[in-house]
């Protein structure tokens, strides 16, 4: 059975959601009813990647005398390290620390394998520990804040692959994930082929009218565009595409 809220997302969609922003993206979610889809307080470390994949998701709860039995991870039963090890191609490890950042929720190490493992990238809204070195990793990475304290200090993993709130956002498992240097956004998979195609559409035709409205133009029956722009519009797209 596949995870709750998952459906399957071509190759071709998160190459769409990487060309478009979040900010296009949540327009296009505002137009389907989904207004509380981007994340709160989670940054980039690395704004010159683009993020998109679908969500694994790994839930902490906070951290208590008797849950935390020794320093030492281990890594066959702990859920975290189990999490790590099961993220896969094209996964965004999705990581719900409650917002707090009073400890990282995992380190380079980790998100060195994680990378290896060819996952898409990682968002926490927790902190990140170890942020200088995870910042040179090559993967999209984003989180609430850095701290250098172990996880186990104000962290307990409790459970793989279920539904989380990150950054005051639900995301199901299987939900894609999309990031950009602004923000990072949640996106039912059930839709996410329609909204990317939407998307694009709108930014194509947005950078029509930028360009109006740097070269002179008034806003006025632009942007909102009246039915004269969009003529217009679409004879610069088909002479652009023909």
């Amino acid at each position: 059975m596949p995870p709750l809220g998952s459906r399957n997302v071509a190759p071709e969609v998160f190459a769409l959601l990487k060309q478009v922003s979040t900010a296009t993206l949540s327009s296009q979610l505002h137009k389907r009813g989904f207004r509380q889809l981007v994340m709160g307080g989670v940054l980039p470390l690395r704004p010159d990647l683009r993020l998109a994949g679908r969500a694994f998701t790994l839930r902490y709860i906070p951290a208590r005398e008797d849950l935390e039995h020794s320093a030492e991870f281990d890594n066959r039963t702990n859920k975290q390290r189990l999490a790590v090890e099961q993220v896969g191609p094209g996964d965004v490890l999705v990581i719900d620390a409650r917002g707090d950042t009073r400890a990282g929720t995992l380190g380079n190490i980790l998100a060195t394998r994680i990378a290896r493992r060819g996952a898409a990238g990682i968002v926490t809204d927790g902190a990140f520990r170890d942020s200088p070195a995870i910042r040179a990793i090559d993967l999209p990475t984003y989180a609430g804040g850095a701290h250098p304290n172990i996880s186990f200090t104000v962290h307990h993993p409790i459970d793989i692959n279920v539904p989380i709130a990150c950054g005051g956002v639900a995301v199901l498992p299987g939900d894609v994930i999309v990031g950009d240097a602004e923000a990072v956004i949640v996106i039912p998979s059930a839709i996410a082929e329609d909204v990317a195609r939407d998307a694009y559409a709108q930014e194509r035709r947005e950078a029509f009218i930028l360009a109006k409205v740097a070269g002179g133009s008034s806003i006025v029956g632009v942007y909102p565009p009246d039915e004269q722009t969009l003529r217009e519009y679409d004879a610069w797209r088909d002479k652009a595409t023909s």
